[in-house]
């Protein structure tokens, strides 16, 4: 992937500041930038390397903080400056892009997905 092609990702996260605008101030289209958290849920049908590829590919083009959300084994990998990557699970608290107040552990996101 070349270094300026921004890959979309499930949910992407911008500070308020950097939301790309129209000279006439709207919101533009198509953010050429990448995210600063990016989000990714790995599904059945996609392969781990091309996701994690995409998220690592953000990381070294300056977003902040990505997730790889697992449901197969309900595990978020969290994805940091300098390719450092932490593995959470269970009651484990989730890293929030600093700035947003928000606490949310694994068990929190995976409830989610629950009807009961």
């Amino acid at each position: 992937m070349p270094t300026s092609a921004v890959p979309t990702s499930a949910v992407s996260v911008f500070r308020w500041d950097r939301i790309p605008k129209t000279p006439s101030g709207r919101i533009v289209n198509r953010f050429e930038i990448h995210p600063d958290w990016a989000i990714e849920i790995l599904s059945s049908e996609q392969r781990l390397k091309k996701v994690l590829s995409k998220l690592l590919h953000c990381s070294r083009n300056g977003t902040e903080l990505g997730w790889l959300i697992n449901p197969e084994d309900e595990s978020v990998l969290g994805i940091f400056p300098g390719q450092r990557l932490e593995l959470y699970e269970g009651a484990d608290k989730l890293p929030i892009l600093e700035g947003i107040e928000l606490e949310l552990t694994v068990e929190q996101v995976f409830g989610w997905l629950s009807l009961t």
